[in-house]
């Protein structure tokens, strides 16, 4: 496995394009200006049935220039880095912001807040020189593991594998000056390679679908081909035959995957833009008790391969390790500069997003694998695919599709389709019963199976 990227510029060429936009900007007479120039390049490979069915590649750059005249703001970007295009989207950029109604919150980030590590190391680069030939062989071997698992798997969506790579640098320029303190200059590489399949079971007239994948950013990582295909397979297999529920109230836990759904409305409502346009239900929040007091929610981004690590946020602004929920209470929202000064607040060093997030329960003991949260389930829903989009961010009324499995005794006693799921998320979060230890990472945030003691669910 090579560890040379592909890329077809250099860190040293982004630096001096960058340069050269903040310049113009400069003397067009911008006050204050922001350049990032990124690129991109991969090879995404799927088969099915044993046979090639797509293989993409991709390639990609671009330029965007923010430039600022006082309280005014324009934006443009170019995939060409030749002179010409450079000046023309500066300018473009310039021309847009005369003509912008002013916005006295806009602007760079303070310059206090500005990052002073800008090079920290944090593992995010692992270069993966698979070529197409061996991408299928991995997507071939993949499904071959699932239609291996059992007769009743006799067909598939497909496999598929992919392996991306890009790499950026940004910098600012701040009251005409190009360098000095409070002035941002930074960019990293980063990698995502994944492996995934779909595979179809089939007993009599039942038919189910499911499917597994494993992502990471250093291909060595990732799970191997056939304990993907198994797996996919094995969670097809369990699906068939399933059952509807009669119209109850009843206790549901979440697979680990969906819990970290859950956790994403969580982050959204606790969001800067949310909270700013007054569209969350966590509303004037800080402080206040929206989990049981066992539960914590822990940010770091400087998780070493971390899918949500970063030396910086999107502004180039400091971020840091930070407990977001304590003992159940907010200690602090999710906040880019905009945001926080729309709010009368600092920026958190969240322009982007959060950075692995990990929630856990106070009371969460090391055997409680999701065998042990069925016990605690003991009679309810066991969720483990949602669909729909019901989720009111505003209200925080809840309603999705859902399929899964119903449980007594703390075993699974078959499996359940073509049921909905209903409740609000603030009282759902409050009444968090438990978190397993069955921990999943899904990009950047990582829980366990979660307990909801009561839910509506809606069957015939």
């Amino acid at each position: 496995m090579s560890l040379q990227a592909d890329f077809q510029f250099s860190r040293s060429d982004f630096e001096a394009v960058v340069r050269d936009a903040l310049k113009l900007a400069r003397q067009l007479g911008a006050t204050d200006a922001v350049a990032e120039v990124s690129e991109a390049y991969g090879l995404s490979v799927s088969a099915r049935m044993g046979a090639l069915e797509n293989v993409e590649r991709n390639r990609d750059k671009s330029m965007g220039v923010t430039v600022y005249l006082g309280a005014r703001r324009g934006h443009a970007s170019t995939s060409d880095f030749s002179t010409r295009a450079i000046e023309q989207t500066v300018r473009s950029a310039y021309d847009i912001a005369r003509f912008t109604a002013e916005d006295p919150l806009a602007g760079l980030p303070d310059a206090d807040d500005i990052t002073s590590e800008p090079e920290r190391d944090l593992d995010l680069f692992y270069p993966w020189d698979i070529d197409a030939k061996q991408a299928f062989e991995w997507a071939r071997h993949t499904e071959e593991a699932a239609l291996q698992t059992d007769r009743r798997i006799q067909n598939s969506e497909g496999a598929g594998v992919s392996a991306q790579h890009s790499h950026f640098f940004a910098a600012h320029m701040r009251e005409g000056q190009l360098d000095g303190p409070g002035i941002f200059k930074g960019g990293y590489a980063s990698s995502r390679h994944s492996i995934s399949v779909a595979p179809i079971a089939q007993d009599g007239d039942s038919m189910q679908r499911d499917a597994w994948y494993s992502s990471m950013r250093d291909p060595r990582d990732l799970a191997t081909p056939a304990a993907v295909g198994r797996y996919a397979a094995e969670r097809a297999l369990a699906r068939l035959h399933g059952r509807k529920l009669r119209t109850m109230t009843c206790p549901v836990l979440f697979e680990a995957p969906l819990a970290a759904g859950l956790m994403g409305s969580l982050v959204h409502a606790l969001s800067g833009g949310a909270l700013y346009r007054r569209s969350s239900f966590l509303l004037d929040s800080l402080g206040q008790q929206v989990l049981p007091q066992a539960i914590c929610m822990h940010e770091d981004p400087f998780v070493l391969k971390g899918k949500g690590s970063s030396p910086f946020d999107d502004e180039g602004v400091r971020v840091q390790a930070r407990d977001v929920i304590r003992d159940g209470v907010v200690q602090g929202y999710f906040l880019g500069s905009y945001s926080a000064r729309k709010l009368g607040m600092k920026t958190t060093g969240n322009s982007g997003g959060s950075h692995n997030l990990v929630m856990t329960h106070a009371a969460t003991k090391a055997g409680d694998d999701l065998n042990a949260m069925l016990r605690k389930l003991e009679k309810g829903l066991f969720v483990t695919e949602l669909m729909g989009q019901g989720v009111n961010g505003v209200t925080g009324d809840y309603s999705r599709g859902a399929s899964g499995y119903w449980v007594e005794k703390g075993r699974i006693v078959h499996p359940v389709e073509e049921v909905t799921i209903a409740g609000n998320l603030k009282s759902m979060f409050m009444d968090i019963q438990a978190i397993g230890a069955d921990a999943y990472n899904m990009g950047a945030k990582t829980i366990g199976s979660v307990l909801i003691g009561s839910m509506r669910v809606a069957g015939h």
